[in-house]
């Protein structure tokens, strides 16, 4: 197990832990959440060993293997898969062992089948497709993807080394919805134990069994997801603001009784036990109001429909259309979500329909009153940090004054304290309600939202989702949140294929689509079930070709064993115990031969059924 016993740290001053403790059982699932900058991340780092505590210790299983997100992969020639590969380190020693010696080649030959070295690739391949990277994709070099896209590799290298204590911090910030999906269920099956830093209700609720609260320095673990923690932690601040007050009218009463009769020789007595009370009586401190956050935005005027219209249309970057036949129309009170991978043109429809890029063919037409607001996660980083938010909207809003602009950003949630602080001293989540401010500084009819709740905490999220709900303009949504998208869109439209069709079913339908559940696609949809099925059989024929090379490895195997155990001199009596060795090892590598012929076999008929489909 992992236990926190009475941890007291501080940076510059400021206490993050006091004579907190926790304990995470072997094996459980955890989510870690608490506000902003409280000392999440600072503790996956204690626990690393990055950082020395003043007081209290971490206790870890003994040889536990803690893994954690590297920066990110670096950009190198070698392939996504190879990276990832490279990151059980014991399997890369282990092939990397040139010994000649017999008795070392068959600890090294067991050892390998004993950690499944042989199916290492096909692991590695699935958990980077499951994060969004296809066959072609995994044979690239590092050096020919960007950062965000290096997060992911960093990502699969740490999920594939497989650690007895596995740190997370945000994993889905750099994800989409389909990686985000199968990241929960990814976690949900891993088999070791998981804590995870994450502002994402979903997957607290669907991947994890326990939550790790952070608050007031103290750290308090509770059963269950973050909808049974949430309920628990208000039915405990209700009894414990109950109980505060009560016992502030009982102090009340008693020191009303000893300012009236402490005077009083008659009284004195009882005036004095009262005193005495009071002394003794164990404060309650009620529970500190959790703080608001807020997003005000402002209403636009009402235009008449459609504010939106493309027919025919296409578009792409100068080259082949990455998107075609496009017939779209958007109204005012529209709020759209687009679902779809990473790399089949969400953003590029957001750019279309922005005005950011022009249609190569077709038409499309907006009102001519039509106010657009843009949020893309790179405009977060485009913001000037060396001048303070006051800075910023004083350069959009010259001719107001810094009262009303001040009050504009408090209805963002940035108080005195952030309005004169330069940006690059804000948290990602006050540097996020900037960046939303200043998108709907215009009160723009169409809202396009591209990744709004990343660094956003949970209760920022609940805040989002209710500004967006009373907002009278049309929204548009990109978002890896399923709890966002779920509350706020109404209707989703389907990127794929380079084409936009409507997805006629529910978000819940579209999970268990991208799981391989049972959603049933609409016959508008029926090319993509169709790419659906040859991407599975293009995984059959790849597991056939590495089970045949597993078989061809085993055999070398078996065969050297053989010669060793056809030598006389193992028989004879002072080599007793090596015999009995080599021959527990001989048995070994024919159980894993059979293990590899059994796989084969079972995907070489996989792959004459899809043969036939």
């Amino acid at each position: 197990m992992l236990k926190i016993q009475d941890i007291t740290y501080a940076i510059d001053g400021r206490r993050l832990f006091e004579n907190a403790s926790a304990t995470i059982p072997t094996g459980h699932k955890v989510g870690f959440v608490g506000p902003n900058g409280t000392g999440k991340t600072t503790l996956f780092r204690i626990i690393r060993g990055e950082l020395a505590l003043e007081g209290g210790e971490i206790e870890l299983p003994r040889r536990a293997k803690i893994g954690g997100v590297a920066q990110e992969a670096p950009a190198n020639d070698l392939s996504l898969l190879e990276t990832v590969l490279a990151a059980d380190i014991e399997r890369a020693t282990l092939l990397a062992d040139t010994s000649q010696e017999p008795n070392r080649i068959s600890e090294v030959q067991t050892r390998l089948a004993d950690i499944d070295a042989w199916s290492a690739e096909g692991r590695a391949s699935a958990i980077l497709k499951g994060l969004g990277f296809d066959e072609a994709a995994q044979k690239r070099p590092c050096a020919d993807f960007s950062g965000g896209w290096r997060m992911r590799v960093a990502l699969a290298a740490v999920l594939f080394s497989a650690p007895d204590i596995l740190l997370l911090d945000e994993p889905t910030n750099y994800l989409d919805l389909e990686g985000t999906i199968w990241l929960e269920s990814f976690l949900a099956r891993y088999p070791h134990t998981v804590v995870v830093i994450s502002h994402d209700r979903d997957l607290l609720n669907r991947a994890v069994g326990g939550i790790l609260h952070l608050e007031n320095k103290q750290l308090t673990f509770y059963q269950g997801n973050y909808d049974t923690f949430a309920k628990t932690r208000a039915a405990k601040r209700a009894v414990q603001a109950a109980a505060a007050k009560k016992q502030t009218a009982q102090r009340d009463h008693l020191q009303s009784f000893v300012d009236r009769f402490k005077a009083k020789a008659s009284k004195a007595k009882q005036a004095q036990s009262r005193v005495k009370a009071l002394e003794r009586m164990e404060l309650i401190t009620p529970p500190e109001e959790v703080a608001k956050r807020v997003f005000t935005f402002p209403q636009p005027e009402e235009l008449s429909p459609p504010i939106v219209a493309i027919e025919n249309g296409a578009v792409g970057y100068g080259g082949p259309d990455i998107l075609s036949q496009l017939e779209l129309r958007i109204d005012q009170d529209d709020r759209i979500a687009l679902l779809g991978k990473n790399g089949e043109g969400k953003s590029t429809l957001a750019k279309l329909i922005s005005d950011r890029l022009k249609t190569s063919s077709g038409r499309l037409v907006t009102h001519n009153k039509l106010r657009i607001g843009y949020f893309a996660q790179h405009q977060v980083d485009e913001l000037q940090l060396d001048e303070t938010p006051l800075q910023h909207l004083q350069s959009e809003r010259p001719d107001h004054s810094p009262a009303r602009l001040r009050a504009m950003l408090a209805g963002f949630g940035l108080g005195p304290d952030q309005v004169d602080t330069v940006v690059g001293r804000l948290s990602g989540g006050q540097k996020a309600r900037l960046s939303l401010l200043l998108a709907t500084l215009p009160a723009p009819h169409l809202l396009i939202l591209d990744e709004p709740t990343n660094h956003l905490d949970i209760e920022s999220r609940e805040a989002l989702v209710q500004a967006l709900t009373t907002y009278s303009g049309a929204v548009i949504l990109v978002s890896h949140d399923m709890h966002l998208l779920s509350l706020v869109a109404d209707r989703l439209w389907l990127v794929s294929d380079g084409r936009v069709t409507p997805f006629e079913q529910d978000l819940s339908a579209y999970r268990d689509f991208l799981l391989g559940g049972p959603a049933q696609k609409k016959s508008s949809e029926k090319p993509k079930a169709k790419k659906f099925g040859r991407e599975h059989l293009i995984a059959a024929r790849n597991d056939v070709r590495r089970s045949e090379e597993r078989i061809d490895k085993i055999t070398l195997m078996h065969s050297k064993l053989q010669e060793k155990l056809a030598d006389p001199k193992l028989y004879e009596d002072h080599n007793a115990v090596d015999l009995a060795v080599w021959q527990k090892k001989f048995h070994e590598i024919e159980t894993a031969l059979l293990r590899a012929e059994k796989l084969w076999l079972t995907a070489s008929n996989t792959v004459e059924k899809l043969e036939k489909v």
